[in-house]
């Protein structure tokens, strides 16, 4: 007869404890919630401090490549996604001139990482060839006496496609470098493929496709594109 209320205090409790359990993972879930907003916030912030951006402008950004942009242009980065949207001339210059800054940045690293590696290659192997890292043999950077050629195009040239298929019928090596380019790998390879370009002398490096990068303006060299240079005794002449 004693075992009855001690059964039901059993199961009262057990009871109590299953309905109390819900309201402790209910409380759980509510801890990220309120976490996430503040860490993406940070992330955000940082992300546009970066690029050189206000707030506003990396959450503009953010809401144009969820649109047609970025459907047809995944992987563009944020300056050249703000400057092509730009609402005004002003805009446009400033994610131009942001644009700039950044490569030339991007650039000086590459180049001075290439000097520690051409260094340690060099103490570590001395005598043997030196492999150059990607990106860092850009035109007037060190190519003296290596012979290639370095053309730039732009997209929408039919002379530049014409020029292109000359040289590679010729059997001449050189470097490509598209002029507003947008950072976008699949723009060059989509020209290259329309101008009949060999792929496989893009896999042997006979050819080479590169982002300008403000390469052409840096040259200061005259005439309209397409422009076929060469490094001669340190400077840099159209062929």
């Amino acid at each position: 007869m004693t075992l009855r209320p001690m059964l039901a205090a059993v199961l009262l409790f057990t009871a109590m404890g299953t309905s109390a359990q819900p309201a402790a993972v209910t409380n759980a879930r509510v801890v990220p919630s309120q976490v996430q907003p503040n860490t993406v916030a940070a992330l955000d912030e940082r992300q546009a401090r970066d690029w050189g951006l206000r707030p506003e402008e990396w959450a503009r950004f953010r809401q144009l490549m969820q649109g047609p942009l970025g459907v047809y242009s995944p992987q563009l980065d944020p300056l050249t996604a703000l400057g092509i949207e730009a609402r005004s001339e002003e805009e446009r210059r400033r994610y131009a001139e942001l644009q700039v800054q950044a490569e030339a940045r991007r650039v000086d690293k590459t180049l001075a990482y290439q000097r520690a590696y051409d260094a340690a290659w060099q103490r570590l192997f001395p005598g043997q060839r030196r492999v150059s890292l990607p990106g860092a043999k850009a035109p007037g950077t060190g190519n003296t006496g290596s012979g290639r050629l370095a053309v730039f195009i732009k997209a929408d040239c039919v002379p530049c496609a014409q020029r292109v298929q000359q040289l590679q019928a010729a059997g001449t090596v050189f470097d490509l470098y598209m002029v507003g380019s947008r950072q976008d790998d699949a723009r060059i390879r989509q020209w290259a493929t329309q101008a009949g370009i060999d792929p496989a002398k893009v896999r042997a490096r006979a050819i080479t496709l590169n982002h300008d990068a403000g390469r052409w303006l840096s040259l200061g060299l005259p005439g309209d594109l397409p422009a076929v240079v060469r490094e001669v005794n340190g400077q840099w002449q159209r062929q």
